[in-house]
């Protein structure tokens, strides 16, 4: 790349040479080199990279926590069928002791094993 000197009047007129009775004022073109646009561009990759990192991970951490809450919801509801189970023996034992049917039998006596 040539590295061109521009002049330009106070009116906005470039020119590659002097003029009489003309204001210049000297300008060179300044532009990065290869090797800062090169840092440029994998810094801001890097940066991209990190962010796009970031948020993946905090999408994995909801997904962990809404895996946990499933599961514990799962384990609630099987503990609410074993309690109505429960809940149904225990009716079922109280209303048979509390019948007229089973207040009229008797007890149950074991009289002896039959032997050979």
């Amino acid at each position: 790349m040539i590295n061109q000197t521009t002049y330009v009047t106070r009116r906005g007129v470039t020119s590659n040479s002097f003029a009489r009775n003309r204001n210049t004022v000297r300008h060179t073109k300044r532009s990065l080199g290869s090797i800062s646009q090169i840092v440029i561009v994998s810094m801001l990759t890097l940066i991209f990279g990190l962010i796009y990192v970031a948020e993946g991970t905090k999408a994995t951490s909801f997904d962990y926590e809404l895996s946990s809450v499933e599961s514990e919801i799962s384990e609630m509801t099987t503990r609410k069928d074993d309690l109505a189970v429960e809940k149904a023996r225990l009716n079922s034992v109280a209303t048979a002791k509390n019948s007229t049917v089973a207040a009229n039998m008797e007890d149950a006596v074991v009289s002896g094993y039959a032997t050979e």
